[in-house]
């Protein structure tokens, strides 16, 4: 299943075109300065190119082939950068109809097979916990919400407890304060819920800090799922 219904229609394309509030451009790869466009919407913004190229350097070994999650899609660039650089697959999931719709806008405009994306509608965590994924496991995934709304903690969450995600899975992580932090306790909680449920208290989750920077007040990084 792609998108809210089975394939995909011109109408998309139409609907979303007369929508479009601004357009970011794809930065390397097969799709090299070609552009995708976003709504005027709430909390809507695209990762700048600085730190996009940053990321997919820190990917350029990783990149080809893998399966991405796209978990707040918004304008899509991450993923549609992802597949413009060799990746095979990305599932998008994007809360807003009208930038769902503009999603497919995109795909259409450059030309994707059908077979290299899944555009889902909801939030992460109801897509990641109810829908049927292809596929059912990530090797990279994009977690860059709304920072106001501080959504990466339960996403990432769900990923892990419905086993989307493993050690060899790489998950990049954007947000507007320090993540070391927020992902201790979170660790703290997971490892404590799971301890509980397999009645024991020992930690058996943490997470690998591989790459890290800031630009202006964005911080990013990417980390690796690793259980002992």
């Amino acid at each position: 299943m792609k998108g809210t219904a089975n394939g995909r229609t011109t109408k998309h394309g139409t609907t979303a075109k007369k929508a479009a509030a601004g357009d970011v451009r794809i930065i390397g790869g097969q799709f090299k300065r070609r552009v995708v466009s976003f709504i005027d919407a709430d909390g809507l913004r695209p990762t700048p190119d600085r730190l996009r190229e940053t990321l997919f350097n820190w990917l350029l070994a990783d990149i080809h082939g893998a399966h991405v999650l796209d978990s707040c899609a918004g304008s899509g660039v991450l993923g549609f950068e992802a597949l413009s650089r060799g990746a095979a697959h990305t599932t998008f999931i994007e809360v807003n109809n009208a930038q769902a719709k503009m999603l497919h806008q995109s795909a259409e405009q450059l030309r994707l097979d059908e077979t290299a994306y899944q555009i889902m509608v909801g939030t992460a965590e109801q897509v990641l916990a109810q829908e049927q994924l292809t596929p059912r496991h990530f090797d990279i995934v994009f977690i860059d919400p709304p920072y106001a709304q501080d959504l990466w903690q339960p996403i990432l969450t769900t990923l892990i407890t419905h086993d989307l995600v493993d050690a060899n899975t790489l998950i990049y992580l954007e947000a507007d304060k320090d993540l070391a932090t927020q992902l201790q306790q979170l660790e703290e909680t997971l490892n404590k819920n799971l301890g509980t449920q397999s009645g024991t208290t020992q930690q058996i989750i943490r997470f690998e800090c591989l790459k890290q920077t800031k630009v202006g007040q964005v911080v990013a990084g990417l980390y690796r799922l690793s259980s002992s």
